[in-house]
Formats: structure tokens, C-alpha cells, sequence
């Protein structure tokens, strides 16, 4: 039976090497028959032939993992993740070398030896010169994602396996790796192949930008989008350059978004292309590189761009820009990251900062931010929530006391927070809950820069003062409740942090949090998961959102937080508006990698066919599904 259907497979290969009847079958495929070609008249492959796979030696496969050390490194989690999405069942995942030989590989326990059986060992070599046309090795010679579907396979024995390959470039644009998932399934659909082939190339996007950021972690890195939210995905630009700004390496997204060839960047002053000085640029920098910027190309597009690298001040004699790692806050907001320079730049002469907001939109984390980008970062930030401490002890919390001045006085008496913050920054929040008698103490020590403990003597002080509320503080001067010459002594500036729902980096903040509620566990939320919380109202604001995704993180399993995790309140709305297509992580996979093969592509449908490995009435189809229409570019 193996042998007939060997000796049909193989009769079908030699019909193309013959060039008969090219119009149907694999063949019809101009990349098959070229494999198929090159299998026949360069490597001398016989397709009915069945033998074992090549395999390296044990301490060769050893330096081969070493050599793709860090690859193997980043890749692992993206790989298991992969595996995941795919639901298992049916799938092995694969990264290769350069060379075609299998490194790692990613399956269910219960599966390797059906994989093993058909040749996909760690140590396998997989390039065409050895195994005919199959995902990873015409992957290789072609230099582009595709999939090889059972007959497609140059050998008969291959032809049980479906295989999707991407390769993986390194920052210099030599191929690096190749990533592939291989079924041995009978039933896989080009609709599934479609599924698995978005998954694939987003996966290989993922470790090749993971590998670009690591391997120039000591250089200055710029990230590029035409969309501001797409700063910091897969489909960014990444250029990376060194201190005198030339540019040393680019990625293909970047390529395509500056119309360069690599040739003609490499080696390039960073400021030939865009229209800003280098100095400029690098006054734009941040450690964390979160918050975008709008920036233009010489030839007059506009992108959004984020540096990474430490801050450098512009010669001019301007105040310095807050551009230094600020822990615990995301200013991705045009409008914040404006309000938080001015509110440097008046603190630093000693000017108070009023802070209003809705309770939960991020105050104190605001103020502690100014706080540690100011010269006094060194010192104490103490913070004193007037409203969470009963008013009889206010007095005390604020002021301190000696010694046995009071019945439960602790013997060696108590610093207050005036006194602990002496030298730093005293954060009052929600000041306007604060007793009338003690805004009169209060009002006297910022007058006098002396502090009187309760039951001791006037100590001095050098403290800056933050305060913060959510009520209308004008109108508790009108009711008499707050006093008037202390309103205008600590509203030196006034700043008013918008709601949750107000802001326009949403999305930013999204990342930025679960990052720091998932630490060093990785997290990834579906993407039917991410609009339900993109779309939340959220009244209480940010406290509320890092609430909900620290829950979200505790519950979730295998790392990735699914749509059944949501809490009613917030997975309800969401889930009334979320439309067939994309309710599933294969849909939201597929039409992002339609976005991206579009974008590289230019809208350009037949190149973007080509890449994507489908006919253009199947791609337009593609697009009505998810309608995705063409857009148009904005210039500065």
C-alpha cells in the first residue's frame, strides 16, 4: 500500500521535472515546483525513496544549541505558548538552525513518538538537500513564511505531515533560525493551515524583536509605527545606533516603513532620516520607552517613535525633560507626560503641586513619580492619607510627639511625617478631609519651616509639599470647611490627572501594569480578553484595573488569561460586542498577521497573496471577513 502510493507520489514529482502538466496539483504552485526542481536536479533526491532522517551526533547538536544559546532562550516560552494556542492535540513545534537541524521541540508527551516516526528528531536535519521540499527546509532556501501540505512534500514518506515554517532574521538580516509547527493529523483544512501560518509568523516576529532588543541592550533603540497603539508589538519598527547616532542595525518592519533598503541605512546618521536633530532625539529617550511621540520622516510621513537608552538634555538652555525611568507610572498620554514636566519643573523651585483627580486615577503614584525624577530622588517620599486616619490622631501621624505627653505615649516619643520626610517630599492626599484646626498648624509650618511635636520644641524643616484630592476644594472654601489662605498656599500648580476613561494611552497602561502585577511570570491575555478591558468603563479608575488584573494573574492557567476569566461586571459588555471573527485567539491571530503582511506589502494584493501563501480571491475574502479596508496614510 506504502509502496503504491510511493510510486504515485513519485510519478507525480517527475511529471513536473519534465515540465508536463504544471496547471494542477502541488505543482500549480510556483514555490513547490521549484523545491521539487532543486530536489531533482541539484541534490540527486530520489522521492520514492525511504530512509531515516540524518541526525548529528550528540556533541554536535550540543554546540549547535549553545551557538543559538539565547535564541533557544527567548524562544522556549514563545514556543510553549505556540503549542497552547494550537490546542495541543495533533502538533509538534519546531525551531530550527540556519542549517535545518531541529534544536528544540515542543509536543505532548503522549505524541513524540508518532513525531519521532516521522523523521522530526532533535538533531534531525530537515534541509532540502536531505529531506527533498518540506516547511523547514524550503523555508530556508526561500526566505519566506509558507506551508507544505502532505503531497506537497518532495518524499513520499513525508507526505502524512502538514508543515507551516517562518523563518526567524537576526538584526542584520542574515536567517537566523526557522520556526515550525508540523501536524500529522489526515484532516487539517487550508482553513486551519491559514490559523496555524498567522500563529507561526507572529510567534517568529515575537523572538526575532525579543532577540533585536536583547543582542543591542547597550545601544540606543528607536521603535517606529505609522500607529501610535502599535509601538511596542510585533509589527514596530526597530532601529537600533550608537553613541555618535549611526545606525548599525534595522529591522525588515523598519525597512519597509522608511522605504529603505539596508544597504542604504546601515552606517547612516540617524537624523538623514527623520527630522530632528540628534540631539533633539536623544532628549526624547527613556529607559522604559513607553510613551510614543510623534516623529517625521525627511520625506514628510509621520510615525510614532519611543527611544530607549538614558535621557540626554539638549544643549539649549531649557529645563530637562522628564525622560528618566519613572517606576510605578505610565505617562503614554500627550496631555500627562505635558502636566508632569511642568510639575517637575515648578517642584524643583520649591512651588507646592495641588493634584486632583477621581479617587483611584493614580495621584500618589503621580506625585511619588515627580518626586523620584527630581533632585531630591535620594531622599524620603512620606505620604499621609488625611482621610484613612481617625481625626484624633491626625494630629499626632503629622506632627509627631515627645515622650509621655499623653496617656499611651510611647516613652522615647514619635517622629511625624513632617520630620520623617525632612530633606524629602511630604505627599498629603486627600487634603481637603483634613481638620480645620490642623490646616492652621499645617498652614503655620509651611509658612515658618518649623515643626512643634506635640508636648516639644519648634524643630526645622526642609520638606516639598504634594497634595492631592478628588473634592472641589474651592467649594469647601465657600462652605467654610477649608481654609482660603491655605488653598492658595498649596496651590502653587494645579493638576488635574484625567480618569481612566479619559486617557489615550489605555493601552500602554494595560501592558504597563500587567507587567508589573504578572513580575517575572509571563502573561498573555487573549485578545477577546483585551478589548473587553480596553472597552471597561472602569469608575475606579487605574486602583481598579491593577485590582482586576492582579486577580486576573493569580487565576490564570498556563499563562494566558482567557475570556471566562473576566469578572461578570466586565466580561458581559464586552462579551455582547465581540462579533464571530473575532472571538477566538485563531481570528484575532489571523487578521493581525493580515495587517502586517498588508502594511509590509504596501496593500499591494497580490505581493501580499504571494506572502501569505493564498490566492487573491481567498485574500479578499480574508479582508470582507474581518473588514479590514485600505488605509491611508497621514503626513505631517
Amino acid at each position: 500500500m506504502h509502496n503504491d502510493h510511493f510510486s504515485r507520489h513519485a510519478q507525480q514529482v517527475l511529471t513536473v521535472a519534465r515540465g508536463q502538466d504544471l496547471s494542477h496539483g502541488p505543482a500549480s504552485d510556483p514555490s513547490i515546483a521549484r523545491s521539487w526542481l532543486r530536489c531533482l536536479q541539484d541534490y540527486h533526491l530520489d522521492p520514492a525513496l525511504s530512509i531515516a532522517p540524518t541526525v548529528l551526533e550528540h556533541g554536535r547538536l550540543l554546540e549547535s544549541r549553545e551557538r543559538l544559546h539565547q535564541v533557544l532562550q527567548i524562544a522556549g516560552s514563545e514556543m510553549n505558548s505556540l503549542h497552547q494556542q494550537l490546542s495541543g492535540a495533533g502538533h509538534a513545534v519546531l525551531l530550527t538552525d540556519a542549517r535545518g537541524v531541529i534544536l528544540n521541540c515542543v509536543t505532548a508527551p503522549s505524541e513524540r513518538r508518532i513525531f519521532e516516526r516521522a523523521g522530526l528528531w532533535l538533531g534531525a536535519d530537515w534541509s532540502e538537500a536531505c529531506e527533498g521540499t518540506n516547511g523547514i527546509g524550503t523555508c530556508l532556501v526561500e526566505r519566506q513564511s509558507l506551508t507544505i501540505h502532505r503531497d506537497e512534500h518532495f518524499r513520499g514518506r513525508h507526505t502524512g505531515l502538514t508543515c507551516s515554517a517562518s523563518p526567524v532574521f537576526d538584526p542584520h538580516g542574515q536567517l537566523l533560525a526557522v520556526l515550525d509547527v508540523s501536524s500529522a493529523r489526515e484532516a487539517v483544512s487550508r482553513q486551519a493551515q491559514f490559523h496555524t501560518m498567522a500563529l507561526v509568523n507572529l510567534s517568529a516576529k515575537m523572538i526575532e524583536s525579543c532577540y533585536f532588543l536583547r543582542h543591542f541592550e547597550n545601544h540606543w533603540l528607536l521603535r517606529f509605527h505609522l500607529q501610535a497603539e502599535s509601538v511596542g508589538l510585533f509589527s514596530e519598527g526597530l532601529l537600533a545606533f550608537d553613541g555618535e547616532g549611526r545606525i548599525c542595525a534595522v529591522n525588515q518592519s523598519a525597512l519597509n516603513l522608511l522605504g529603505q533598503m539596508r544597504g542604504g541605512l546601515l552606517g547612516q546618521p540617524v537624523e538623514a532620516f527623520f527630522d530632528c536633530s540628534l540631539d533633539q532625539l536623544l532628549g526624547r529617550a527613556s529607559a522604559n520607552a513607553t510613551a510614543s511621540w510623534p516623529l517625521c520622516t525627511r520625506d514628510g510621513r509621520q510615525l510614532f517613535a519611543a527611544l530607549r537608552g538614558q535621557a540626554r538634555s539638549a544643549p539649549a538652555p531649557v529645563a530637562k525633560p522628564a525622560a528618566v525611568p519613572l517606576p510605578g507610572i505610565c505617562l503614554g498620554d500627550p496631555a500627562l507626560q505635558n502636566d508632569f514636566r511642568k510639575a517637575l519643573r515648578v517642584f524643583e523651585r520649591d512651588v507646592p503641586l495641588l493634584i486632583n483627580g477621581e479617587t483611584g486615577s493614580g495621584k500618589e503614584a503621580f506625585a511619588k513619580a515627580v518626586h523620584q525624577a527630581s533632585q531630591r530622588a535620594n531622599k524620603a517620599f512620606v505620604a499621609l492619607n488625611c482621610a484613612a486616619i481617625p481625626e484624633s490622631l491626625i494630629e499626632s501621624e503629622l506632627f509627631g510627639y515627645r515622650g509621655g505627653t499623653f496617656t499611651g505615649a510611647r516613652k522615647e516619643g514619635m517622629q511625624g511625617k513632617l520630620q520623617q520626610a525632612d530633606g524629602g517630599t511630604l505627599f498629603l492626599d486627600e487634603i481637603g478631609d483634613m481638620p480645620l484646626a490642623l490646616q492652621t498648624r499645617l498652614l503655620r509650618v509651611l509658612e515658618d519651616r518649623m515643626v512643634v511635636p506635640i508636648g516639644g520644641e519648634p524643630q526645622a524643616i526642609d520638606v516639598r509639599i504634594i497634595s492631592a484630592t478628588h473634592r472641589n476644594l474651592l467649594d469647601r472654601v465657600q462652605d467654610g470647611s477649608f481654609r482660603e489662605d491655605l488653598y492658595y498656599r498649596l496651590n502653587g500648580l494645579d493638576i488635574r490627572l484625567p480618569a481612566l476613561r479619559e486617557r489615550t494611552d489605555k493601552a500602554q497602561l494595560l501592558d504597563f501594569l500587567l507587567a508589573q502585577e504578572a513580575g517575572d511570570q509571563p502573561v498573555a491575555l487573549e485578545p477577546a480578553v483585551r478589548q473587553a478591558l480596553l472597552a471597561f468603563a472602569w469608575p475606579g479608575n487605574v486602583r481598579q484595573l491593577r485590582m482586576v488584573l492582579r486577580t486576573l494573574v493569580a487565576l490564570c492557567s498556563q499563562g494566558v488569561v482567557r475570556f471566562d476569566d473576566l469578572p461578570p461586571t466586565i466580561g458581559q459588555p464586552a462579551a455582547a460586542s465581540v462579533t464571530p471573527s473575532t472571538d477566538s485567539s485563531l481570528d484575532a491571530a489571523e487578521r493581525a498577521a493580515l495587517l502586517t503582511a498588508l502594511a509590509q506589502q504596501h496593500w499591494h494584493m497580490s505581493q501580499t497573496a504571494v506572502v501569505l501563501g493564498v490566492s487573491r480571491n481567498t485574500l479578499y475574502r480574508k479582508l470582507r471577513k474581518y473588514g479590514i479596508a485600505r488605509q491611508l496614510q497621514t503626513s505631517c
